[in-house]
């Protein structure tokens, strides 16, 4: 019999995501030992190879990479069915995800307005890294969530645009630049840029998490970076944020997956627009 079981996918998963069996073996919480069993009792059972091992290295085999690819997507399958039968009930919390500090201060609004909704379930608020927010929606950790146009990937997502913001150069204050009213992509691009991790390519200079150590490295002059202004408003001491208009503009957007239509989860979406809308009306400025 060839069927894997959940707990084996997921340690050969893991394996292939870290390509380390000690990493691994503390992301699992196991022993290193017992986690090298199972691939090899996992490969056995396949008649595969799945990793090939060196003293210095670990590397996927084709038929590693094919099951890392679908095994991704059986265990996030799982997970949303698991998440969608715990949350049947009626009264299941509703789930929201956010960057912390990447709200442009829209959260309050957006949960007073769904709570003057009838039948408003209470709604708890998940804070995620730079990058993992459609994670959470995807695999059903979260029911909502706020994401930023065109940096996150929308694929699969329904959204409603609530926010449209010019972006910024963030530049420490001494920066040659800074004195400018405006600056265009041409004047950075001899600028070191930072990596963020989880995001595949992005600039050459130290990775960084959250916008917190970005900010530390700009103000110590290792790097510079193009935000959407919320994410560095108030402007952080030592910091200087020139607009460049040529960057276009990122959009605030509220989103959940494509393919979930429940009510709940509609109500929070319509509420948050809604609120939007009238809130833009009224001071005379615009939602999208």
């Amino acid at each position: 019999m060839d069927l894997l079981e959940v707990r084996e996918l997921r340690y050969f998963v893991t394996v292939a995501e870290e390509l380390h069996f000690g990493r691994a073996a503390d992301r699992l919480a196991v022993a290193q030992p017992a986690l090298s069993k199972t691939i090899k009792r996992i490969e056995a059972r396949l008649r595969v190879t799945l990793f090939d091992r060196t003293s210095r290295s670990v590397v996927l085999t084709p038929a590693g990479a094919a099951l890392l690819e679908h095994g991704r997507h059986a265990l996030n399958a799982m997970t949303v069915a698991v998440q969608n039968s715990r949350r049947a009930a009626d009264d299941a919390p509703l789930r929201f995800v956010i960057k912390p500090g990447g709200d442009a201060n829209l959260l309050s609004g957006i949960l007073a307005a769904y709570a003057e909704r009838p039948g408003a379930r209470r709604v708890d608020i998940l804070f995620s890294g730079a990058t993992d927010r459609t994670d959470h929606l995807r695999d059903g950790r979260a029911d909502a969530g706020l994401l930023y146009a065109p940096f996150d990937d929308l694929g699969g997502l329904a959204t409603e645009t609530l926010h449209v913001e010019d972006r910024v150069a963030v530049l420490p204050e001494n920066h040659r630049l800074a004195g400018r009213d405006g600056i265009s992509l041409d004047d950075l691009s001899d600028e070191v840029f930072p990596r963020w991790s989880g995001v595949p390519g992005g600039g050459s200079g130290p990775e960084v998490a959250d916008a917190g150590e970005l900010t530390a490295l700009v103000r110590i002059g290792r790097v510079v970076a193009v935000l959407p202004r919320s994410l560095v408003t108030p402007v952080p001491p030592g910091i200087v944020c020139v607009p460049v208009p040529d960057a276009g503009p990122s959009r605030i957007v509220i989103a959940r997956r494509d393919d979930d239509r429940r009510e709940h989860v509609t109500a929070l979406i319509a509420a948050a627009a809604s609120w939007r809308t009238a809130s833009a009306t009224h001071v005379g400025g615009r939602a999208s």
